[in-house]
């Protein structure tokens, strides 16, 4: 079948035509998604309400006097590692344990050890050693004659958690940290990292073998990506780079910087995406940018974060679409991960102030697997909870409930 010129024309417009509306519609489809889940996020983000927990403890029948310095949480979000300022001067270690139900309430039983340090801790994170979480590892501040060292506490030291499992303790003979990060990919299995002045020191901790990375500048954050041996870094002048475990050091060449890309001011925290293609950074100018590794490029930017000169983190909850981050004016911020959007601003249940801000913990299922969504917050000596659903029911224990 033979067409004219003309009948050419007007096919090849009607294809065009079907071809931008079918463009239209999935754009207006992606968009419809979009709006959806932030509107979904925000209902429920609005509706957090705050409760106070009581905190058990299975020491002491005294309430806690004493701050929260640092809170991390484990993998599954069943125990929070906390390390609380004394009056003294010192430290004190402990781990929360969380019990909670879908059905109930939330519950919270502080498991102590008295083991006290005179040292400040720079950074903490869970370490898997034996098996998942067994371990915390904790970069410790040298002072006076003491040189500054690497921690790995067994869980198992703390009261109520398998006390007669014995456990591996280790002390790092490791210059002051800035940061830490614990490796879980096999190809470098139980190796850590710290970040130092300049440099980066990769262990093995069972062998004690290390290799050291130079840097331009003081490592203040790190993460591992989990698909391959590679470490992400953030300096003090701004700089982010990576380091992929397995190629070897080459000096000054800083040849082994497989990803390299900078933010205008220190980074305070980095982290990556579940695909491993986009790293989070925050910096001491306040900003948050998402970066696409691949090309090295800012792709989103989150505003109204605000610090100048704290080591703050950042959190993110990527099944709820959530990205947070307490700022230095002691309020918690949370931003649509998809779409950049300030969901809310939640002040300070205390008066704001330079010691007094916030560490907080967001987890779909506190607790464990039959835990509570939420938002767990840390200020002065005390234990907040901001459900995530409607259906928390404060003070109710946990018999017969789940």
């Amino acid at each position: 079948m033979r067409f004219t010129e003309e009948e050419k024309n007007s096919i090849a417009k009607t294809v065009k035509l079907h071809q931008q509306q079918s463009l239209l519609t999935k754009s207006n489809i992606h968009r419809f998604l979009h709006n959806t889940i932030r509107e979904n996020a925000y209902l429920k983000v609005s509706g957090m309400q705050r409760h106070r927990l009581e905190v058990q403890s299975s020491n002491s029948t005294s309430p806690n006097t004493d701050n929260f310095h640092l809170i991390v949480a484990d993998s599954a979000c069943e125990r929070v590692f906390t390390v609380n300022d004394v009056s003294h001067g010192g430290c004190k270690y402990g781990i929360m344990n969380f019990h909670g139900c879908r059905k109930g309430s939330l519950s919270v039983e502080m498991c102590d050890n008295l083991y006290f340090t005179n040292r400040k801790v720079n950074s903490v994170c869970w370490a898997s050693v034996t098996h998942t979480d067994s371990h915390v590892l904790l970069c410790l501040v040298g002072i006076s004659q003491t040189p500054g060292c690497v921690s790995l506490l067994p869980a198992s030291l703390f009261s109520n958690f398998n006390p007669d499992q014995p456990g591996m303790l280790c002390s790092f003979k490791i210059s002051t940290a800035w940061s830490c990060a614990w490796c879980l990919n096999p190809q470098a299995d139980k190796t850590f990292s710290t970040g130092l002045s300049r440099q980066v020191i990769v262990t093995d901790a069972v062998t004690g073998r290390r290799a050291t990375y130079l840097a331009g500048s003081d490592v203040l954050a790190q993460q591992f990506a989990l698909r391959a041996p590679v470490l992400f870094n953030g300096c003090r002048s701004g700089e982010i780079f990576s380091i992929d475990l397995r190629q070897r050091d080459t000096g000054r060449s800083h040849g082994w910087k497989t990803s390299r890309f900078f933010q205008e001011s220190a980074i305070t925290s980095v982290q990556l995406l579940q695909d491993e293609n986009y790293l989070l950074a925050a910096d001491m100018l306040g900003k948050i940018k998402l970066w696409d590794i691949c090309v090295k490029r800012s792709v989103k930017q989150y505003e109204g974060h605000h610090n100048e000169y704290a080591y703050l983190p950042i959190h993110v909850n990527e099944p709820e679409g959530l990205l947070l981050a307490v700022g230095q004016d002691c309020y918690t911020r949370l931003w649509s991960l998809h779409d950049r959007h300030l969901l809310r601003t939640i002040p300070s249940p205390h008066p704001a102030g330079k010691d007094s801000i916030p560490n907080v913990v967001f987890s779909s299922q506190l607790g464990g697997s039959r835990g509570l969504p939420g938002l767990l917050m840390a200020v002065h000596h005390d234990l907040y909870y901001y459900s995530y659903n409607k259906d928390y029911r404060e003070g109710l224990t946990l018999e017969g409930q789940c």
